[in-house]
């Protein structure tokens, strides 16, 4: 029995060039300070279709079989514009096979932006990030203020989605994780993927009861499922065996069938190269059976991003 793939569904990575749209993030707000992982001036140079495939063909006997795109945070005026080159992509590259777009749940033309995005055939998602605190320490002070995961604006964001039968993509650093249970337990028909496995970014013990008390919130919602993905820390060198352990701390709180694979990348590559990251998601799937091992790798992604059109395992 083998954990590592030989079909896979990649759940989460990005796409760009610079050249046909704007990136404020990568073009002129480079700010290493702010962002998660440090400095990520690697990261500021076109990223398409042959440069994600390259990563790829460096992981033995794997093969790609389907990807989910999501938002690369272009310039939010062109949200849709992002959506429609995606397709574009999909049309000469063969992927990706499902799009996650942005739309602002704080516009007064969420409804007519929903729309506009759920006309383009391959958008099954959205991924709406809320205001968020920098560390732990400073979250309770920012609770109930606008755009957070309380206010009731942002929160009919989320039944709104649920109307138009989007998934929302849910990304927050692990001490929003409860609040984040709270403000989707009130959309019931909604199905969530959390991204980033909640980023555990404190290995502490305090730091990781903290983050598994937020995931086990989420995973009481029963359609609430989970990316493995993006397990690099800030200021911190990859950690396999940390890693691992993280994982199969998530697959108990889900169970294997809402559990997905995703490489998160070109982000990820910050820390490890794609096979290190494949070969550690395979390690901590070592002793399940084939059924649950092709199912993170491959079937679940296909169930809950309802991707069409691929061969089927």
């Amino acid at each position: 029995m083998t954990t590592l793939p030989t079909a896979v569904v990649d759940t989460h990575h990005h796409l760009w060039r610079l050249d046909t749209g704007y990136y404020p993030w990568l073009q002129d707000r480079y700010d290493a300070a702010a962002f998660f992982l440090g400095d990520y001036a690697a990261l500021r140079r076109d990223y398409d279709t042959d440069d994600y495939l390259t990563a790829w063909r460096r992981v033995p006997g794997a093969r790609l079989a389907a990807t989910v795109h999501v938002e690369a945070e272009r310039d939010r005026a062109e949200s849709l514009a992002e959506t429609a080159w995606l397709h574009e992509v999909q049309q000469h590259a063969g992927f990706p096979n499902a799009v996650v777009a942005h739309a602002d749940f704080l516009s007064p033309t969420l409804t007519e932006d929903l729309r506009a995005q759920c006309a383009h055939p391959l958008v099954r998602g959205v991924r709406c990030k809320p205001r968020t605190a920098a560390s732990l320490e400073a979250a309770a002070a920012l609770r109930g203020e606008p755009g957070t995961l309380q206010d009731r604006q942002w929160r009919a964001g989320l039944r709104a989605l649920a109307e138009h039968g989007l998934i929302y993509d849910l990304r927050v650093p692990y001490w929003h994780l409860e609040d984040a249970a709270e403000a989707i337990a009130e959309a019931p028909d909604l199905d969530v993927v959390v991204e980033h496995a909640g980023l555990p970014w404190d290995r502490t013990p305090e730091g990781l009861a903290q983050w598994r008390r937020g995931l086990a919130a989420l995973a009481s919602l029963p359609r609430v499922s989970i990316k493995l993905s993006e397990f690099g820390l800030p200021h911190t060198a990859w950690q396999r065996e940390s890693n691992v352990a993280v994982i199969r701390d998530v697959l108990s709180l889900f169970g294997p069938h809402r559990c997905m694979f995703a490489s998160n990348l070109p982000v990820s590559s910050l820390r490890a190269g794609l096979p290190e990251i494949v070969a550690t998601v395979g390690a901590a799937l070592e002793g399940l059976p084939n059924a649950d091992i092709r199912a993170v790798w491959h079937d679940n992604a296909i169930r809950i991003y309802r991707i069409s059109g691929i061969e089927q395992e």
